[in-house]
Order: C-alpha cells, then structure tokens, then sequence
C-alpha cells in the first residue's frame, strides 16, 4: 500500500496515529537540525519533519530531497508547535520514521506554486506540470462538480443521455469544418460536428422525448480568450414542448448551479429582454446588466446645429459615464485613441462633461450652446458629475454595437463589472434572418434548423425582403455578465417549412436533399414539435470561477494559434498514411 490517508485530510483528531502518505515534494528546508518537507497531492499539502536526532540515514534521504520529487512518508501525526491557520492540514504534521523515493524528478522549469514564475507558452509547453498548481486544480474540481450538479439535475428532470457520432458529414454553414479523410472511401470525407443538431433533432423523431449530452464539439475559427477548436457543450433537446417549456426547464437547471456550487441566488424567475431592446439599450445582444450606462439614442437633439459630423449622421448615440467629468483632456485624448482601435472602429468620440457646478464642457462648444448642451444631458439622461460620450454613424446597429464596446471598457475602468457578482438573463425575439449586402442574400441568425415565431409565419412566406427581416425567429440565449452561455430554438419540425427556409437562405432543392436530405427525409415520418438548447461548458465553468478565459478549465487546450505545444500538434504526417489516404499535399502559396 503506497498510502492510507492523502495529504489534505489529516487533522488534529488524528494525533497519534501511524499513516503512510505519497506525493510530491513541494519544497524542503533545513531549521537547525530538523528538516521540514511540504508534500503535495491533488488533496492538499502536509508538512512532514525529520527531528534533529534522526537516524543519520533518515537525514541523509530527507536533505537530498529535490523539488517534485515523487516519495512515500512513513511517519505519526503530531501537533505542528508552529501552526498555520491557512492550511486544512496546519495544525498537524508529521514525525517522520521513514522515506522512500519512489521517482526523482529534475527541476521543474517554472515553480508549482500558486502564482507562478512561468509565461503562459512555457506553461502550455509542459502542461502536466502546470496542472499541478492549485489554481488549475480548482479549475478542474469546479469543473468536475458543474458536470456532476448537470447530470443529476437532467436526470431527474427525465433526460437521456445519449452518445452522438463524432465521424459526420461536412455541412459546412457559418464556421468552418474540420475535415477527416477516409482511407475505405478513397477522396471521401468526414467532418468532426460543430454541434449534434441534426442527430439530435433525429432523436426527437425516433421518440426519445429527452436528450443530453456533454458533448465534445469542433469549429477551425480563429480564436480568443472564450474560444478554442474544441470544446464542449451541455447539449439538450426536448419533445411536445413550447418556448416557454425550454426557459422553465433550463432556467431551474442553471438556478440549481448556482445554488449548489456557489450558494448564490438568481432571481426566480429571471429577466428576459428582446433582442432589439438588448441592441438598442446596450449595443449587444449578449449586455453585461450588472451595471446601467444604457445607451441614449439623441439623434434629433444633436441635430441641425451646424456640426457636419452630426448632422450628418444618421444614427447619434450616448452613454452617460457616472461620476466621470473629472477627467483630464489626457484621459479623454486616450480614450479617443482607444475607440479608434480597429477592434472598437470608430472614427472619433464626442463628449460632454456635466460639472457640478450646472456648467458644460464639451469638446464641440464651438458649435452648440449651453442650453443645446442640456436638451443632450437631459436625452442622454446625465447627472451632474457625469461624462457624457457620444459616437454616430450611418449605420445603427453599427454605432450602437462601438457603444457597447465603449460601455463595457467604461464599466470595466469604473470597477462595475465584478465577477462575484451574476446578473443572468434570457434574450428572446432574435431575428430569424440576417441580410448580406455583399452577397445579396439572407442568412440563418442562428442555423437553419430555427422556428420561426408561429404568428411570423405570414411574413415567412412572403417575397418581400421587408417582410422577411420583420421575421422573429423562436430563439433564445441565456446571457451571463455579458457573456452567451447557451442559446437554442425551437426547431422546424415540418418539411414544408424546412424547405421554405433553405429556399429563402437560398439552398436550392439539390444542394438541401444533398446536404440536409436524410432530415428533410425524417420529418416525414411523424416529427414531433421539439426544441432545445446548448450550453457552452467551459465558459460556464470560467465564469462560475470568476475568470474570462476558458484555457484553464480544460486540463489540455490548444494555444491562440490552435496549437498543442506539448505534444505539437498539428503535425506533418509520413508520405505512407498520405499514400493511405490518397492525399497529395500542396504548399501554401
């Protein structure tokens, strides 16, 4: 037996007793004659000690001891004379009788601590070792908790859960696919799923009225802190059911989250907001409602006053940043610069200092009185002592998302966006279709697979593209601190309609029968009304550990390039798989 307790559930209750703990050496250090030793596993840390008056071969083994290196200690639980109330295990430790190296180790190449010395590619390089670190095993236990509290919530509520292929075929509408050759069926593909959609909804037709899966899922998009090229899904779906069914349904499922593994109450039930008033008040359909700095429109205000970059916009938007006029022109000149940033794309800011004293000082007093300068504080809703900023546009949908951007930096730098505190909500009443200019075509806001809204339908089957855009689709998303954590739809489940919707995304009958056929194909086999939902897992986990970036919360991530440095791959592979596989390679040009 290697051991009989782990390093983190010794206590004081356990005083006198013989134990045989493992693990690895955190560090050692010599006091006098004693040596001390911190031993780690995944459980916790306890401190062992050789005394003073030690067989010299006890001593002998304890001083050559090295960082990480992997031991057996045989020893009795003592009282520590030197507590230390920050440890589980602090007021105990043990006397050592006996230690055997069971691996050595060389020395790490950044320190296993809880802020480490190494940069993040050089942690990614040796993630084993990384994974050793107490932050990344929390990340990994809450993990761990949030897909138990999962199943067990789903399972009383009736779910199933069922394995879905990994080996489909490509389909590829929005993100790109990745793509597996088939060596039995030479120049023939596989796509690895970007989600289980269409089996899903298969299940539905077959009758299994409940599904779930934690589900591993693949998109090759260019990444972000929030994004890898494989990630998992709590993926659902649920038969004879209605939008409000779905909501009541996954709303108690993340109630029970919340509750069981932070102790934290959300409201019961939760908010909903449309998205057009989601666009119009926060420039997002994802808002970030912990805070308000909600966006005014004040186009006719701001009008008419002889400023060519106002007058002649179409859309004049504001927030109004509370307690911010006491910027200098440095901090304002910065902030102008910020918003031109390609990833904001403004070409300039406006704004407005509300003073205390009822004065105004803006950046375009040139042009407009004081009291034009209240009628824009009054429509912007400011107070005194407040900043008012102002972006405008052509286009706006365009201004209103820059004032969102600008909104969550505003509610960043003012300490409004803590991550201990949740602000959830449901965002309903999407557009079912997005208009492309450049390509004069209509896309799926969601996928292709969305119900529209029963009483649109009218305006579903009409020719008009004014009509079409009114079209809302039987959406929702679940919203976090300005974060999507799931979304889903009710879904088509009559073929008619189904083939109105590729007929309007302008998927022509062949290109449907070859891509979606053998669903167009179920449905007419009695489908039943169904719908469902998607959460993203990791960043449920992130956010539930009060990070942005989901890397931690899963034990081996790809880098920003898509990358594993460990293992290095991707990778080349040897000429006899690519005569295998009947693959020529071309160079990039």
């Amino acid at each position: 037996m290697y051991r009989t307790h782990t390093c983190g559930e010794l206590r004081i209750t356990d005083k006198g007793k013989k134990v045989t703990l493992a693990g690895w050496v955190q560090k050692s250090r010599k006091l006098g004659g004693m040596t001390f030793i911190d031993l780690r596993d995944r459980y916790g840390i306890t401190q062992l000690v050789v005394e003073a008056d030690a067989p010299a071969e006890l001593v002998e083994v304890a001083t050559s001891l090295g960082r990480e290196f992997v031991i057996q200690a045989i020893g009795e639980v003592v009282e520590r004379q030197s507590k230390n109330p920050k440890m589980p295990t602090g007021d105990i430790e043990i006397r050592l009788e006996g230690i055997n190296i069971l691996n050595k180790s060389v020395t790490p190449p950044f320190t296993i601590e809880e802020e480490s010395d190494g940069g993040d590619d050089l942690r990614m390089k040796y993630r084993y070792l990384d994974l050793r670190r107490p932050p990344l095993r929390r990340a990994l236990m809450l993990r761990h908790r949030i897909a138990h509290e999962v199943r067990n919530y789903l399972d009383a509520n009736g779910f199933l859960e069922i394995e879905t292929p990994y080996l489909i075929k490509s389909t590829p509408e929005g993100a790109r696919d990745f793509v597996v050759p088939s060596r039995m069926n030479p120049n023939q593909f596989y796509a690895l799923p970007q989600s289980p959609q269409t089996f899903k909804q298969l299940l539905m037709v077959a009758g299994y009225d409940r599904y779930f899966q934690i589900v591993r899922c693949f998109r090759d998009e260019d990444l972000r802190a929030d994004r890898q090229p494989e990630f998992t899904q709590i993926d659902c779906e649920m038969s004879f059911v209605e939008q409000e069914d779905v909501l009541v349904t996954f709303e108690g499922m993340m109630r029970t989250l919340f509750k069981n593994v932070l102790d934290v109450d959300i409201p019961n039930p939760l908010p909903r907001m449309s998205w057009y008033d989601a666009m119009d008040r926060y420039g997002s359909d994802k808002p970030d409602v912990r805070f308000g700095m909600e966006i005014h429109e004040i186009t006719e205000v701001a009008k008419g006053k002889g400023f060519g970059v106002l007058d002649g916009a179409a859309y004049i938007g504001a927030i109004s940043v509370p307690g911010a006029a006491e910027y200098t022109r440095k901090q304002i000149d910065e902030l102008t610069e910020w918003v031109k940033r390609p990833q904001v794309g403004a070409k300039g800011l406006i704004y407005i200092k509300v003073n205390a004293d009822g004065s105004y000082k803006s950046s375009i007093d040139k042009f407009y009185a004081p009291e034009d300068l209240e009628k824009i504080a009054k429509a912007a809703e400011a107070k005194s002592g407040d900043l008012i900023l102002i972006l405008s546009g052509e286009a706006k949908r365009k201004v209103q998302t820059m004032l969102g951007v600008l909104r969550l930096e505003m509610g960043g730098r003012l300490g409004l966006r803590d991550p201990k505190v949740f602000a959830p909500l449901w965002i309903v009443d999407f557009p079912l279709l997005e208009w492309d200019d450049e390509t004069q075509r209509f896309y799926a806001m969601h996928h292709p697979f969305t119900a529209p809204k029963p009483e649109h339908e009218k305006w579903f089957y009409s020719d008009k593209k004014e009509d079409l855009e009114r079209v809302c689709a039987n959406a929702y998303d679940f919203v976090l601190n300005g974060t999507e954590l799931g979304g889903g739809s009710i879904r088509i489940h009559n073929a008619d309609l189904q083939k109105r919707m590729f007929e309007v995304l302008g998927i022509g009958p062949e290109e449907a029968e070859y891509k979606f056929g053998f669903i167009i194909n179920a449905f007419k086999f009695g489908a039943p009304p169904h719908g469902g939902l998607a959460f993203g897992f990791d960043r449920v986990c992130a956010l539930f550990g009060g990070q942005d970036s989901i890397r931690d919360y899963i034990a081996f991530p790809k880098n920003n390039q898509g990358r594993d440095v460990m293992i290095d791959a991707p990778s080349e592979i040897d000429q006899v798989q690519l005569d295998e596989l009947f693959l020529d390679l071309r160079k990039p040009e």
